[in-house]
């Protein structure tokens, strides 16, 4: 299976619903964070991994000249058919955060939804930093949030968690399992299987890193930005206790 096929433009559409079915009506808070950072910037904000457009199409709606780009295809589709539906017009094309050109200068650069974590390995990771940091203005931004790695979590590791959504009024299943694929180097493997009518439609699998508090600041430090700070969720408050998310703001 592929990336480029329908099957995938449905699981992106059943992904937001999900997602929808979690959340219900209540706004999720990274979306007014970014969308603030981004009002500030001077000059205009890419998205890193923007998915299906949960926050970039907000940024989008809200006056700001915005691009944006993800590996998936069908994410991007179901982020153009969305955008339709609201009368916007996004920039958005299919690109790797390792190795990406563009011809802008950006006031901010996020990367929402641990997005970030998908760079699997320490020179992956450098070499989104150092693309970021080239894309962005002097006096640029970039932000991303992501989870503290927790040692309880492992207990977590090859339970899979299902899902039931409706599209369309077909109903379809999600399966979600993550692996410990290498414990030394803290790398997961995140799977996502989607069945319709008992069978197996379209499945992914990622690997996914484990990124630590201390990784990130060694990881800034060496790709050359020139500060950072971080907090323990998108209000500003302490990071403390690994319950909660990281959530940097780095300088180029």
């Amino acid at each position: 299976m592929d990336d480029t096929g329908s099957f995938f433009d449905t699981f992106a559409a059943v992904q937001d619903a999900r997602f929808d079915q979690q959340n219900g009506n209540s706004p999720p808070e990274d979306v007014g964070f970014y969308r603030d950072l981004a009002t500030e910037a001077d000059g205009p904000a890419l998205g890193v991994g923007v998915g299906t457009g949960r926050v970039y199409l907000e940024l989008l709606d809200a006056g700001l000249d915005v691009d944006g780009f993800d590996l998936s295809e069908g994410s991007l589709n179901r982020l153009r058919s969305k955008a339709t539906d609201r009368g916007l017009s996004p920039t958005v094309w299919v690109d790797d955060a390792t190795d990406f050109d563009v011809d802008r200068e950006y006031g901010f650069i996020y990367a929402p939804a641990r997005a970030f974590n998908f760079t699997h390995t320490l020179e992956k990771q450098k070499q989104a930093l150092r693309s970021i940091r080239d894309a962005l203005a002097p006096e640029g931004r970039f932000a991303l949030n992501t989870f503290v790695p927790r040692f309880d979590a492992v207990e977590e590791y090859g339970e899979p968690q299902t899902d039931e959504v409706t599209i369309d009024g077909e109903q379809y299943r999600v399966v979600q399992t993550t692996y410990l694929d290498d414990e030394v180097e803290q790398v997961t493997r995140y799977q996502r299987e989607l069945y319709h009518d008992g069978e197996l439609v379209a499945k992914r699998e990622t690997p996914f890193a484990l990124i630590p508090k201390r990784q990130f600041e060694l990881l800034f430090e060496v790709t050359g930005y020139s500060d950072w700070t971080v907090t323990g969720d998108f209000e500003g408050a302490p990071l403390d206790s690994a319950e909660q998310e990281m959530v940097w703001i780095v300088d180029a």
